[in-house]
């Protein structure tokens, strides 16, 4: 949730420092980000509805994230659910605890909302879900010297109250410092619109509140912001800290930094907040960022895996062209030994409308103008893109 009435914006170009340069084993962790995994979360983030705090389908996103930190093998003892109450209203956080190996009680969230308000939120907020769920299946066996805990909050829509309620009862209790915090990281509306240029990041710095926590803040976001340049394609900017879940920690004097869309895509809110709508290819984006920026923040292991690149890593750069297509479509594969792949276009909801086998053009002029997806699977991996058919 953002409300530009309180927003001042104060955007700048932003540079490497010197100290920060590529790490190997980061980028290598960073390319295993996999669009099939950010579309797929996308796609079922829509499909659970509106997401008011407090509703059936409030609950049910809860339980789908937490199923998904099972599925990656994060045990029971590592995810606890945090209940709140606002009002006549109850709903949950979710919380979940990697421990670090040199302090192990000092800690780097990053952290989002799910709750949404109006339509299923797929860019407010499930972006900033789908790519803190891809930075925790990835950093789940890397070690790293700082705990981390990945937080999904609730009740950010009505007005902070998850992440008010973690800061002021979980942080803080009866007024004093009960987590030792090193940096909390929010990534809040970070899909984009689909058509719009989606090549840069806003990195957000804490430029008010308590003033003590600013130049910390300026620090870490200029360093949020080379660990873009350096694991990811986007470009950067700087601009400040409002009105998200990381402000009620910046209140108790945590140190701040996050992530929101460049270009505005003012689906937030509304009934065309939808998988339709969204960038599936910039979350892509920005999900590599940010396990590269973890990685920094919560100093991981530099030890470079001998591990060979998998094919579902090699898919990623398959290109799908022209897009939007008229008549034929053409598939290019990244690996020119790769000769059976298969082609599959499907609506939004994932009905069948064509499948091709080895075919490198594809004729889809019998399929009506609309926003499809299109999956091409090889050597037992697949990639998922949205293409747009406009004849």
């Amino acid at each position: 949730m953002k409300k530009l009435t309180t927003f001042l914006c104060v955007a700048a170009a932003c540079g490497s420092f010197s100290a920060q340069t590529l790490i190997q084993a980061y980028k290598n962790r960073a390319d295993l980000v996999s669009q099939t995994n950010i579309t797929t979360n996308l796609q079922e983030f829509a499909n659970l509805g509106v997401k008011t705090s407090g509703s059936v389908n409030n609950a049910n996103t809860l339980t789908w994230i937490k199923n998904k930190y099972t599925s990656y093998g994060y045990t029971a003892s590592q995810i606890v659910e945090n209940p709140f109450t606002f009002g006549s209203t109850s709903t949950k956080n979710l919380v979940i605890t990697k421990t670090g190996t040199l302090y192990p009680d000092k800690y780097v969230i990053i952290c989002g909302h799910f709750d949404t308000v109006t339509g299923p939120g797929v860019n407010d907020n499930g972006s900033g879900t789908s790519a803190i769920l891809e930075a925790a299946r990835i950093l789940k066996d890397v070690p790293t010297e700082y705990s981390i805990k990945f937080i999904h909050f609730s009740g950010e829509e009505q007005g902070l109250y998850g992440s008010s309620y973690y800061a002021n009862n979980v942080a803080f209790q009866s007024g004093v410092k009960k987590l030792d915090i090193k940096l909390v990281f929010n990534l809040d509306q970070v899909g984009g619109k689909l058509g719009n240029t989606n090549n840069k990041i806003i990195c957000e710095r804490d430029t008010g509140g308590q003033s003590g926590n600013n130049a910390t803040s300026n620090t870490m976001t200029q360093q949020l912001a080379t660990c873009t340049t350096l694991y990811s394609p986007l470009q950067t900017s700087i601009a400040s800290a409002y009105s998200s879940d990381y402000m009620p920690f910046e209140q108790k004097g945590y140190v701040i930094t996050g992530f929101y869309e460049s270009t505005r895509s003012y689906t937030e809110h509304t009934v065309n907040d939808t998988f339709a709508n969204v960038d599936p290819v910039y979350v892509f984006k920005v999900a590599k960022a940010a396990v590269g920026a973890m990685q920094h923040f919560a100093t991981a292991s530099t030890t470079v895996s001998a591990a060979k690149e998998s094919p579902a890593k090699s898919l990623e750069t398959v290109k799908l062209y022209p897009n939007p297509v008229k008549d034929i479509l053409t598939v290019e594969l990244p690996d020119s030994k790769i000769k059976t792949f298969t082609v599959e276009i499907t609506d939004l909801a994932g009905n069948p409308l064509l499948k091709e086998e080895n075919q490198a053009r594809i004729n889809i002029s019998r399929i009506a103008n609309g926003i499809y997806l299109c999956t091409v699977k090889a050597e037992g991996s697949n990639i998922t893109r949205k293409i747009i058919i406009e004849k």
